[in-house]
């Protein structure tokens, strides 16, 4: 029998201050729920194949991972920049395009932030949106039910692939099959990739303390070579293709660690706050192109256009949510919209 430790702090009395009539009851049954699929995978692990799709039956992992993040969201204090992008990109995937997301990645509730986000108007966007996942959140037994309910590309990050140097050769080839895979579903059409090619979450400014969007490789904010990937997927799918830059804000219901760990069993502390959720109008990679006779630097001032909207939008969130601007943090080419709505939870 494997043992493994798992470290979770939750900040209970963050959800009790939320005001949520029964915060107590909710918190016990989530935690309930949570260990027990954890246990359950421990019996028996769990394999992710380069493909997962979301498992909704006999058990509902998607409503699990939903119910178990709602509660530690400030939906009164929370926006989504540019609503009417998210409802015209649902109409292109009904006519058959692809659609990929270029986003910075705050936190291990991502998914979950952006499906609350947009479950009651955009529920096709919500369930039926493809993530770029790393290999940590499909062998961390604290992820593992989470990551079960979400629609995946697994792969192995490039920043662990050194890590263990017998398993390079395993891991490319992994990743190999899983582009395949990820070919084949965008030459059907209608699919939604998110991807976050920045290396990892982000993490705060060790001067500032500031948090933004930031590549853990330290020098251009997002990875042009994942980027580029990403745009001749699309491209070379044979289905009309549109990329569009998303923005993140969600790190204080669930900060990853200041310092990039190895070992798989991170500390999580969790809490109650606003979170926020943009995106601007896709960028054409032609457009920027044809300024550059250098194949390579058209590559980098596209991946630099899209971190530039990324981090624009970012700061009118964080003015919003942290600045506590709301709807005033709006600028001409981010328009707020409140998320001051009544939340349901779906029972098992």
């Amino acid at each position: 029998m494997i043992c493994y430790q798992v470290n979770v702090a939750c900040n209970t009395f963050q959800v009790f201050s939320s005001g949520k009539p029964g915060a107590d009851e909710l918190v016990l049954s989530n935690m309930a729920v949570l260990f027990d699929r954890v246990l359950l995978d421990m019996e028996e692990p769990f394999e992710f194949p380069p493909y997962h799709k979301a498992l909704r039956e006999p058990f509902d992992y998607y409503i699990f991972g939903q119910n178990y993040i709602r509660p530690l969201i400030d939906f009164s204090n929370s926006y989504v920049g540019n609503i009417s992008l998210f409802y015209e990109m649902e109409q292109k995937l009904q006519q058959g395009h692809n659609i990929v997301l270029i986003s910075n990645h705050q936190s291990e509730a991502d998914p979950a932030v952006i499906a609350l986000l947009l479950e009651s108007a955009n529920t096709r966007i919500a369930e039926n949106l493809i993530y770029v996942a790393g290999d940590r959140v499909l062998t961390d037994p604290l992820c593992k039910p989470f990551s079960m309910g979400r629609n995946l590309i697994c792969v192995y990050s490039k920043k662990h692939m050194l890590d263990a140097p017998e398993l390079i050769e395993m891991k490319r080839k992994a990743n190999t099959r899983s582009l395949k895979e990820m070919a084949l579903l965008l030459r059907g059409g209608s699919q939604i990739v998110w991807i976050a090619p920045s290396g990892g979450r982000d993490r705060p400014d060790p001067v500032t303390e500031e948090w933004h969007p930031v590549s853990f490789w330290g020098q251009a904010p997002f990875d042009a070579s994942s980027v580029d990937n990403m745009r001749r997927l699309a491209e070379h799918s044979g289905a009309p293709g549109h990329i569009y830059p998303l923005a993140l804000l969600c790190y204080d219901i669930m900060p990853p660690p200041r310092q990039v760990e190895k070992e798989i069993g991170e500390r999580r502390v969790v809490s109650f706050s606003g979170v926020g959720l943009s995106v601007a109008p896709e960028i054409s990679f032609s457009d920027i192109a044809s300024a550059f006779e250098n194949p390579e630097e058209a590559r980098e001032a596209y991946t630099q256009a899209l971190y530039d909207s990324v981090n624009e939008q970012y700061n009118v969130l964080k003015s919003a949510i942290h600045g506590k601007q709301g709807l005033q943090a709006s600028i001409p080419s981010v328009s707020c919209h409140s998320q001051g709505i009544s939340q349901t939870f779906v029972t098992f």
